[in-house]
This record gives C-alpha cells, sequence and structure tokens, in this order.
C-alpha cells in the first residue's frame, strides 16, 4: 500500500522546481498548501463508486493553504501504472481541470460540467473526453495522481487542452502543487 504525504513544488522561471512551499496564512503562521478526499484516503484504496465498476462519479476533493497571489488552480488526475504496474507503457489521464477560481477550496463528488465552478473548464482524458472517468485498470494495483496547481493567472481559454497542453500553458505560472494518491485494483475486495 502505498503511504503519500503533500509533495509541494515552488515556482521557477521554466515551470516547477523541487522544494517545499509553506504559504503564509493570515496569522503570520505558515501554512502547507495540501490536498485531501472525503472518498479516500491517501494511498487508500478507491470505493468501486468511483470506478468503471460502480457509478464512475468523481470523488470529492478539497484543499487549504494556497499560497499568497493564487488566481487560479488546474487539476491534473492521472495513472503512470498503465497498462500493467509491473510493466508500466504509459501514463493514463483520468481529469484535466483548469481555471478552478482562486476561491475555491473543494469540488463535489460527482462533478458534472454543468456543476463545475463558473470560469472553470475541463480538458480532454485519455479517453478523448472532457470529463472525470475514473479508474479500470485492466491488471494489477494502480495508483492514481491528483496533482491540484496553485497557479498565479488566469489561463486563457484553451478549449479542450490535454495534459501536456495544459502543462505547457501554465509554466513559469506554478505556485504551489498538493498530490493525494488514491490506488485501485479490479476484483481485489
Amino acid at each position: 500500500m502505498w503511504t503519500l504525504v503533500p509533495v509541494f513544488w515552488l515556482a521557477a522561471a521554466g515551470g516547477p522546481a523541487a522544494g517545499h512551499h509553506r504559504a503564509p496564512a493570515s496569522g503570520g503562521a505558515p501554512a502547507t498548501f495540501a490536498l485531501t478526499s472525503s472518498s479516500f484516503s491517501p494511498g487508500a484504496e478507491f470505493p468501486s463508486r468511483h470506478t468503471c465498476d460502480g457509478e464512475d462519479v468523481s470523488p470529492a476533493l478539497a484543499w487549504s493553504g494556497a499560497p499568497k497571489g493564487t488566481k487560479s488552480f488546474a487539476l491534473i488526475v492521472d495513472d503512470p501504472d498503465a497498462p500493467d504496474p509491473r510493466a508500466p507503457q504509459t501514463v493514463w489521464v483520468h481529469w484535466v481541470i483548469y481555471n478552478l477560481p482562486a476561491g475555491t477550496t473543494s469540488l463535489p463528488p460527482g462533478l458534472t460540467a454543468k456543476s463545475l465552478p463558473q470560469g472553470a473548464r475541463e480538458g480532454l482524458n485519455d479517453w478523448k473526453q472532457a470529463g472525470w472517468r475514473g479508474p479500470c485498470p485492466p491488471i494489477g494495483r494502480h495508483r492514481y495522481f491528483h496533482r491540484l496547481y496553485a497557479l498565479d493567472a488566469v489561463l486563457p481559454d484553451l478549449g479542450r487542452p490535454t495534459k501536456a497542453q495544459l502543462e505547457k500553458a501554465m509554466e513559469g505560472h506554478v505556485l504551489a502543487r498538493a498530490e493525494l494518491v488514491g490506488t485501485y485494483q479490479r476484483g481485489a475486495r
């Protein structure tokens, strides 16, 4: 079982650079940019509700400690273990969202295009569709990385960007990154 604590990155001219980022809280004490979920614990198994074996609805996500100067957030969910964790060949993208408003601190479970916060936009997953598509691994236990980026800008309308297109548009704008990982294996119960 994977256990992972949030990972933080400080922006550099060419994109994220290694390091921890602590943003000052209102009382002057440092706040940590963190991503959590009431749907699953860090490193824990996804409930089948959020997978192809269930309703295939997005999990609940919440975050806190965004750094000062955050103008928007972007979210990328992917699986680096596709198709087989013993011999991964590709990173499979499950969800791409950008321009989440700076005041947003959570996404409810079962989010749809109609229930996105105003101004937020979805990109394309690797099924060439906008929106969430949950875990459906063909073999083995896969890890699902949820990466939330705090950006110093609202991005221009990118249409329906892929993960790579969104990452390119975010270059030089990432203030911090928080990460949460869940796992899933079909028929593991």
